[in-house]
């Protein structure tokens, strides 16, 4: 079988850095990437691997991909620090390497989220493919901070083994989380000339919130259907919102919608 390096950035995530490792030991090699953690994440990190890296934060992007340069083996598996491989995928990683040539140099997961006590099955979280399995000289992460993904110029296999998200430990945690990304989000997209108007401010959130409650099935998710579906239209807003006052402090609020 090829040789598999798993890679893993973190910043301050000891409660899930050990069970995220401990998914991954069937790796050749385990690298970690740590931005300046003081919570005792690289303490719990080098008891499983002497692969733990340190290297100020320069972005989502940015990180991933520096991680895969650490790397030794052929083949990665990149993964972040709230997931953990399930058994019956680590199989599945194993047999498509075990043949003698894989069929694909690239595969996708099927990504399964726990929030607010039950795995969601809908409002679009699943099956949340991602390519998660890469040829090294196959693959680069890219895209838009902080919504970063793989990309690769060769077809994509499919494995059939879910990639366990516990993506956030409570509302308030997601409420943060929207506050930081969404910050990202519009800065980047400041930097890139985008501009918010009426429309992103007031029926593009409202759309997101149809689409993923209604035409999703948000609703059979039950109350954490609708509580994501929420979430969901105000992190749009706060994006807009926040791209509105970045272009607004730069002199330029009536382009923006003002």
């Amino acid at each position: 079988m090829p040789r598999v390096s798993a890679t893993i950035i973190t910043l301050n995530e000891a409660e899930n850095i050990r069970d995220c490792i401990e998914s991954v030991l069937w790796a050749d090699e385990v690298v970690v990437v740590d931005s300046g953690s003081t919570d005792g994440t690289v303490e719990i990190a080098r008891e499983y691997t002497d692969r733990v890296l340190n290297h100020d934060w320069p972005g989502h992007v940015q990180q991933k991909n520096y991680a895969i340069d650490q790397a030794q083996a052929d083949w990665i598996f990149s993964l972040d620090a709230d997931e953990r491989v399930t058994p019956e995928l680590a199989e599945d990683i194993k047999r498509v390497l075990l043949s003698e040539t894989p069929e694909y140099r690239a595969y996708s997961v099927p990504r399964l989220a726990f929030y607010l006590g039950r795995y969601i099955r809908h409002c679009g979280w699943y099956p949340d493919r991602k390519v998660r399995l890469f040829a090294k000289d196959a693959g680069r992460w890219g895209g838009r901070n902080p919504h970063d993904s793989v990309k690769v110029g060769c077809p994509v296999g499919a494995l059939r083994g879910d990639l366990i998200h516990y993506t956030y430990r409570d509302i308030s945690h997601n409420m943060r989380t929207v506050n930081s990304f969404s910050s990202i989000a519009a800065a980047e997209m400041r930097s890139e000339g985008e501009r918010a108007g009426a429309f992103d401010l007031t029926l593009r959130p409202c759309w997101d919130f149809f689409r993923e409650y209604v035409v999703k099935g948000g609703f059979l998710d039950g109350r954490a259907g609708l509580v994501i579906s929420a979430m969901t239209a105000y992190s749009v807003f706060c994006k807009y919102a926040k791209l509105w006052e970045l272009a607004r402090g730069a002199g330029a609020g009536d382009e923006a919608g003002e």
